[in-house]
């Protein structure tokens, strides 16, 4: 079979008005980007209000491995096979970091004939959303010193200035720095350092908005530091919500493209599940559940990252109620869980299968305990055996959960019929569906629910500081917002190598960090970082042009 590029690269695109005019939109109701993308206008999206909603369809996944679990494929896959089979499904997904595409991850378009088109445009520019996000949040950086430069009229303290640069890049380098070095012309020296874009705040408020007033709202709520007597100093005293909003005005319109099935896609947003909330945008679901009687979206890394904040921070403060959850596994993976090596997941074991699927078990227990049905898609690769597969549905009907076959990457739409017609009849009935915790629970208790609930730790253990740190924001009225826990996407546990189903440990909690802005409190534990860094043998060195002009080496 071709690879996913070469797939791609002889898709049969439709221009992008006829995928406009398939949800509705007129040519005034979208900005085209190019021939086959574009961005759907606030005008249009403002005319929306009050219609009816589709159904929301959550895909998910099992703790990633090396071995692949192919969530993002089987998002494509499932709204091209819902298309297939009579309903009207629109697929929502994340843009691609340009960092993950030159370190390790690669790109975020799905793949084989299950794939989001333009691949390359996607996993590059795009739209430019990401660039006016790292714009916008840097601005307000140097709005930060360039006050303090000039008199610091709000007497803003530099040793407790929180907000730190970004870029969309993988650099450790940038971690921890100095600014200002140089003399009294280039500022005031301070501590900062770097995170990559798509952990900024910046990057969780456009997923979040509603509009643009309350982007701008947003923006101005953001805590950047404190005074010299301990008060919090925001974006809105430093000036800097407008010009920032300004910045983002476009990027805040949903992207629209297509599959290779020519059916529509929206593509938009990025945060990082293992260190934001790791969901495409609110705007962009919300536009799509008024268009579509289907939309098939994901979350981030496995269930106890991705799909817990979706359900309990982009559900909670978007005014979302999902209809159904898709868990993604392989059988790959599962056998990875259950102790077998890399280099010998080709060969058949049936028994660290089964050791492995207790991951599986325990994120089918967590999606359950928020009150919706769920269902096991098996994302088939061409070595399993039958014996595999037959463990693996034998082990989900004990559980009283279907597990389905898909074929997606091969076939495309036609290999997930039967994902598509089991979320229909999963979704005739409603579902129950409530958040993990109360809105007024207590910031720390919020933490604790998360770790045991999900995780199953038997303790948290909290830096010195951090538990004080909590109190204060309680106090100041910021107790009611939910937790973004930032954590190792490879295990329940902060231990990235503890794989299968751990259970009995402590999660170390490091550091919290306050995005009122975005809506939430984010928890940092172990030893995650919100600036990533290259691996020893960065994709980077593999990515170029050929003789055609074409690129290479990005997938």
């Amino acid at each position: 079979m071709k690879s996913d590029i070469e797939i791609a690269r002889a898709a049969r695109k439709l221009p992008i008005a006829q995928i406009a005019a398939r949800l509705g939109l007129t040519e005034t109701d979208f900005l085209p980007y190019g021939h086959d993308k574009a961005k759907i206008t606030h005008d249009f999206i403002r005319g929306l209000e009050g219609r009816a909603r589709g159904k929301l369809v959550l895909v998910t996944a099992i703790n990633p491995t090396p071995a692949g679990e192919g969530k993002t494929t089987t998002t494509v896959g499932l709204g091209d096979a819902l298309n297939r089979i009579g309903q009207r499904a629109t697929i929502c997904i994340r843009e691609a970091s340009l960092g993950p595409n030159f370190g390790m991850k690669g790109g975020a378009a799905g793949g084989g004939m299950a794939q989001v088109v333009p691949m390359e445009e996607m996993n590059l520019h795009f739209t430019g959303d990401f660039h006016a996000i790292t714009s916008a949040h840097n601005l307000l950086a140097a709005m930060i010193d360039n006050h303090i430069h000039w008199g610091n009229a709000l007497a803003i303290d530099p040793r407790r200035v929180t907000w730190r640069r970004v870029m969309d890049m993988n650099d450790r380098a940038l971690r921890q720095n100095v600014v200002a070095l140089g003399g009294p012309a280039n500022g005031q020296p301070r501590e900062c350092g770097f995170d990559i874009t798509v952990a900024s705040e910046v990057m969780a408020i456009l997923c979040l908005a509603r509009d643009l007033a309350d982007l701008q709202d947003r923006l101005g709520r953001i805590v950047i530091g404190q005074n010299l007597e301990g008060r919090p100093v925001t974006a809105a005293d430093i000036g800097a919500a407008g010009a920032m909003t300004v910045l983002l005005r476009d990027a805040l319109q949903p992207n629209l493209v297509q599959t290779l099935e020519n059916n529509p896609a929206m593509v938009h947003g990025g945060p990082f599940a293992n260190i934001a909330h790791g969901c495409n945008s609110a705007m962009a679901t919300r536009t799509a559940l008024a268009l579509s009687d289907y939309v098939v979206t994901e979350a981030g890394f496995g269930a106890d990252l991705g799909a817990e904040k979706f359900l309990d921070i982009k559900c909670r403060l978007a005014g979302l109620s999902p209809d159904a959850v898709v868990l993604v596994a392989t059988v790959r993976a599962l056998k990875m869980n259950g102790g077998v090596a890399r280099a010998d997941l080709g060969a058949e074991n049936v028994e660290a299968l089964r050791a492995g699927c207790a991951n599986l078990g325990r994120h089918i227990e967590n999606m359950r305990a928020f009150g919706l049905p769920v269902a096991v898609a098996i994302n088939h690769f061409a070595g399993d055996t039958e014996a595999e597969t037959d463990a693996l549905r034998a082990y989900c009907d004990g559980r009283g959960v279907r597990a389905i076959i898909c074929r997606h990457w091969a076939e495309g739409g036609a290999g997930a019929e039967d994902l598509a017609r089991a979320v229909v009849e999963m979704t005739a009935g409603g579902a129950a569906f409530a958040p993990l915790y109360p809105d007024d629970m207590p910031l720390w208790n919020k933490i604790e629910t998360i770790c045991k609930r999900i995780y199953r730790a038997s303790a948290v253990e909290a830096a010195p500081g951090v538990r004080e740190r909590l109190e204060e924001w309680q106090a100041a009225g910021h107790g009611n917002l939910p937790v973004c826990m930032a954590k190792t996407q490879y295990s329940f546990s902060a231990d990235p190598g503890a794989l299968g189903a751990p259970e009995g440990f402590t999660i170390p909690l490091r550091e919290v960090r306050l995005a009122a802005g975005a809506g939430f409190v984010v928890a940092i534990c172990g030893q995650i970082m919100t600036m990533p860094g290259l691996p020893r043998d960065p994709a980077a060195l593999r990515i170029g042009i050929d003789v055609q002009g074409r690129v290479q080496g990005l997938f």
